[in-house]
C-alpha cells in the first residue's frame, strides 16, 4: 500500500541497501556497563549521516525512515547481543502509526531482535507538523512493547509540550545543555530542574555529547548515570567500539 509522501516497502529495501549503521554506546556509569548502542546512519560508500540525510527528498522520506529501522535492526543482529538498540525516526514522514511499524516489527521478527529491546529516539530538532498525531506515534510504540525517547531535549521544537502530553521512558538532553557544565551554573541549575521534574514524572535522563571528564563529573553530580559522547566512544562502523571508561574513584 503507498500514500502521498512515500513508495512502499520495496523503496524502503531498495533505500536500505545503500545504507549502513555506525554504533556509538550510552553507557552507565553506576554499574560500569554499556546500557545500549545507538544506531547511527552512515552511507555505504563512506558518507557521514549530514551528506545521507541531505540527500533524502522530501517525497522519499517514508522510504528512508523505514530503511533505517530495517538496516539499524539488521546490523545490530551481527553485531551485538540482544541489548537495547536505540533508533531515531521521522515523525513527519509517519502517516499511519501501526502500519509504518510493519517492516520493523518484520525486520525485528527475522532478525530474532527482541522488540523490547528497541528504543525508538524522537528528535527535537524536527519541526513538529502535528503534535497530536506524534503523541499517537508515540503510544502505538508503547503499546508494542518499544522503549521511547525524547533526543536533543531542550534544543528544538518539541520540549515541554510533548512531554506533557506523553511521557517517554528516556529523555536525552541536548549537546547545548551539556557542553561546558561543569563550569556554567546557569547550566547546572537548568539539568538540576529538568532531571528533577523527570524523577517526578518517572522518566530516566540521558546526558549527550560527553566530551570531557569535568562534564562527566558534573553530570553524575546531578544524579545523571546515563552518558553518551566522544568521551567514552566514537561511532565506530558496522561494529561496536570499546568504551573508554573514565578514571572517576577520584570524585
Amino acid at each position: 500500500m503507498t500514500r502521498p509522501g512515500c513508495r512502499g516497502c520495496g523503496d524502503a529495501e531498495s533505500v536500505a541497501a545503500r545504507l549502513t549503521m555506525a554504533f556509538q554506546p550510552i553507557v552507565d556509569l553506576a554499574s560500569q556497563m554499556v546500557f545500549a548502542h545507538e544506531a547511527l546512519v552512515r552511507g555505504i560508500d563512506g558518507e557521514s549521516a549530514y551528506d545521507v540525510l541531505s540527500s533524502v527528498a522530501h517525497e522519499n522520506r517514508y522510504a528512508f525512515d523505514q530503511a533505517c529501522r530495517i538496516t539499524a535492526i539488521r546490523t545490530a543482529a551481527q553485531v551485538c547481543p540482544p541489548a537495547l538498540l536505540s533508533i531515531n525516526f521521522l515523525p513527519n514522514a509517519i502517516y499511519n502509526p501501526e502500519h509504518c511499524l510493519q517492516a520493523t516489527l518484520a525486520a525485528a521478527k527475522a532478525s530474532n531482535w527482541p522488540l523490547e529491546r528497541v528504543i525508538f529516539e524522537v528528535t527535537e530538532h524536527e519541526e513538529i507538523v502535528d503534535h497530536d498525531h506524534l503523541v499517537r506515534i508515540l503510544a502505538a510504540y508503547k503499546a508494542h512493547g518499544f522503549l521511547t525517547a525524547i533526543d536533543d531535549f531542550g534544543a528544538g521544537f518539541a520540549g515541554l509540550n510533548l512531554l506533557a502530553d506523553f511521557q517517554p521512558d528516556l529523555l536525552k538532553l541536548d549537546i547545548g545543555l551539556v557542553r561546558g557544565i561543569d563550569a556554567d551554573a546557569k547550566r547546572r541549575r537548568i539539568v538540576e530542574h529538568t532531571v528533577a521534574m523527570c524523577d517526578d514524572l518517572g522518566v530516566r535522563v540521558i546526558a549527550e555529547g560527553v566530551e570531557t571528564e569535568d562534564e562527566c563529573r558534573a553530570l553524575l553530580d546531578l544524579g545523571i548515570p546515563l552518558q553518551q559522547g566522544f568521551l567514552f566512544a566514537r561511532p565506530q562502523l558496522a561494529s561496536l567500539p570499546v568504551v573508554a571508561w573514565p578514571a572517576l574513584d577520584d570524585r
